[in-house]
């Protein structure tokens, strides 16, 4: 039985893709490890979003080059966006790597590592609950994909050129995914899309989302569902009023981007500062106990003075749960590409450090809310740092991206890992919360 390595690089949407390639040659008779020496194949799933995130890529396809060169059997797979955006490049740059997998072909996985001939497909692979895979993430949660592409314009972005326009799945197949998910212990569904408010307006339904979510409130079991990834132009008052469900968390992730009103324009996004504000206080009002996530970008061509001095004021104002920070990274083809990268790298880090500054206020002031509250966590298992403390999140808080709550308990007892359990909130910190297991 030959032995296979896959390394996923990139975002949930990625991991997923690679799950969906594991479960295809699992179903070959390959075994899954996780140790490049070990393998017999190594499979490198890339990320071209931006330029850290190709280089990243790069870095982990010489690392596999090398392990190729302690044993020649080894078959090296590259796959994923980098290959989709630049097949001919990387294959001057590494001629040793034995196939190449672009976005359009995951499910060709076999295909390409037993080096049979396959017709390309001419769009973006989509999984659906058919699709075989090899779950990852923790036993508690995991990411159900419910679209491909996107269909906006943003002018710094190059999705749409890797992956094209937006396609939803059924909402017939997401539901047979999560119920059999469910089924196998899942407690929390993540669901992730390039916009995941956008879902089902591709085929007309612009209460695809709202849709979406009235059948998955009724899988018994299912006792989280997120939404990830939103647009903030496409959260109606039908989708904040479906999310009073219990069932479905507090949550959303708008990235904003910036709030400078030419900035906005120049990136061909909606929502300037002002505009934005009144619709977190939509969406506060409607739904107060609300955890908002946002993204934005620094350093884009024309951000001066003034204009960082309006983001760093809209953040002021907006008082994020969470916040995360990217610096502007010129990519070819973009609507924005003719602006060139005028704004100095280092300017660009400072800035990014100085918004993040400003967050780490807001975030230490926004978590003491949570001081001496009872509330529901989802228990992962223990601390790899200290086996003494348990792991959880609230519903206010995503997996891998947002803080966690470490928790104390008398006995620590296998049986309430991946359930929820209350805790009582002792202390906070900037990003963590810490509290006591009631038993």
């Amino acid at each position: 039985m030959k032995k296979v390595a896959l390394v996923s690089l990139g975002c949930a949407k990625n991991l997923v893709d690679s799950e969906v390639m594991l479960g295809l040659l699992e179903e070959k008779q390959y075994e899954c490890v996780t140790n490049l020496k070990e393998a017999d194949i190594i499979i490198i799933n890339t990320c071209a979003f931006i330029h850290p995130a190709r280089h990243e890529s790069l870095d982990s396809i010489k690392q596999a080059l090398l392990e190729k060169k302690t044993s020649k059997e080894k078959n090296i797979i590259v796959a994923g966006c980098y290959v989709q955006r630049s097949r001919t490049m990387l294959q001057k740059l590494f001629p040793d790597v034995d196939g190449w997998i672009g976005v359009n072909d995951f499910d060709k996985i076999v295909y390409a590592v037993e080096k049979q001939p396959y017709e390309n497909s001419q769009s973006c692979f989509l999984y659906d609950h058919t699709s075989p895979r090899k779950i990852s993430t923790p036993p508690a949660w995991t990411y159900v994909k419910i679209s491909e592409g996107c269909s906006h314009t943003c002018s710094f972005c190059s999705i749409p050129l890797i992956k094209g326009s937006y396609q939803s799945r059924g909402i017939a197949s997401i539901n047979h995914e999560v119920k059999e998910l469910v089924s196998s212990g899942i407690k929390e569904i993540n669901l992730i899309s390039q916009d995941s408010t956008y879902f089902g307006r591709d085929q007309k339904d612009k209460e695809g989302l709202v849709h979406l979510l009235e059948e998955l409130l009724n899988i018994k079991n299912l006792e989280w569902i997120r939404i990830l990834y939103s647009y903030p132009e496409e959260i109606t008052d039908s989708l904040l009023d479906i999310m009073k469900e219990k069932k479905i968390c507090s949550y959303l992730d708008i990235p904003f981007q910036h709030s400078h009103p030419s900035i906005i324009k120049k990136m061909n996004r909606g929502l300037d500062a002002k505009r934005a504000l009144k619709s977190l206080e939509n969406i506060r009002k409607k739904i107060p106990d609300i955890a908002i996530r946002t993204s934005l970008v620094v350093g884009f061509p024309g951000e001066g003075k003034e204009e960082f001095e309006d983001l760093k004021t809209f953040v002021t104002q907006a008082r994020f749960d969470h916040l995360g920070v990217f610096t502007y990274s010129l990519e070819d083809e973009t609507g924005c590409y003719g602006l060139g990268d005028p704004v100095k790298e280092r300017v660009k880090t400072k800035r990014k450090e100085n918004i993040m500054d400003i967050q780490a206020e807001i975030s230490h002031t926004n978590n003491r809310k949570y001081l001496h509250q009872k509330i529901d966590v989802l228990i992962e298992g223990t601390l790899k740092q200290d086996s003494r403390l348990m792991v959880g999140r609230g519903q206010f808080q995503a997996p891998e991206v947002d803080g966690v709550i470490l928790i104390t308990a008398r006995e620590r007892k296998p049986e309430i890992f991946n359930t929820l359990q209350k805790v009582e909130i002792t202390d906070t910190d900037v990003y963590d919360l810490y509290g006591n297991l009631l038993r």
